[in-house]
């Protein structure tokens, strides 16, 4: 039987971080458009379906031209800072579970400001998923440059600071390793959203180590960035 996968791109418009984030070019495309190329390929080789979530009639329209088209539009509610993604992703499912008369096995959630990313990552993790039935979900991470067991510190209350986790550890190679969430994506197994859960951390978490540079844009300057590896094709895993 064919799993039933639902890929969804979320992009709220009027972000205040970086304004027009998720439509802005970068390297002669919208940033959107790179998420919206791989979630088509992907849904073609998986039999998948795509959804889009966004409160924008400006973003629905880019996405159209760049071949996903879609009549919902994200619920006011869910259209502010306050909101979470995970509200977000459980009612684009219930839209599209009711429009395609299909009960997905899986959510495969592509962050539009993280798109650093390829097939083989996305194949990779989903049959990690669905190898491990105990799991409710897999996400992206890189190694942490930092670790909070050696070089990461916190105040302790008493006008001091001490490390973050404590461990007799002196060099950071000894330390346990930590992994930083890069956001490129999320796969959800259906239990997720059938248990409510509000936090895509879980205690049936897995992780995806990204065996290539992934980062998400947060400042202005990371357009530069990520520009930069794109036109000097320093992003070559990128399919």
């Amino acid at each position: 039987m064919t799993m039933q996968i639902l890929i969804t791109i979320c992009a709220r418009g009027g972000s205040k971080g970086i304004p027009g984030k998720n439509i802005r070019p970068i390297a002669g495309k919208p940033l959107i458009g790179y998420s919206i190329d791989i979630a088509l390929r992907m849904a073609a080789k998986w039999e998948g379906t795509v959804g889009l979530s966004t409160d924008s009639e400006e973003i629905k329209s880019c996405a159209a031209a760049l071949g996903l088209t879609t009549d919902y539009l994200r619920p006011a509610v869910l259209g502010t800072d306050q909101a979470g993604k995970i509200p977000v992703i459980a009612d684009l499912l219930r839209y599209e579970e009711e429009r395609t008369k299909r009960h997905y096995d899986f959510v495969l959630d592509l962050d539009v400001t993280s798109p650093l990313r390829n097939e083989a990552d996305l194949a990779d993790a989903l049959r990690r998923l669905e190898a491990d039935p105990e799991a409710f979900n897999i996400f992206s991470v890189n190694p942490a440059n930092r670790n909070p067991y050696f070089n990461m510190v916190e105040p302790n209350g008493s006008g001091y600071y001490e490390l973050c986790k404590k461990g007799t550890f002196l060099t950071r190679q000894s330390a346990p390793p930590v992994y930083d969430l890069n956001a490129s994506f999320y796969i959800y197994r259906r239990a997720f959203f059938d248990k409510g859960l509000g936090s895509a951390i879980t205690d049936r978490s897995l992780v995806y180590v990204m065996p290539h540079p992934c980062f998400d844009l947060d400042h202005p300057i990371d357009f530069e960035f990520m520009q930069y590896l794109i036109e000097q094709k320093k992003a070559d895993f990128l399919s």
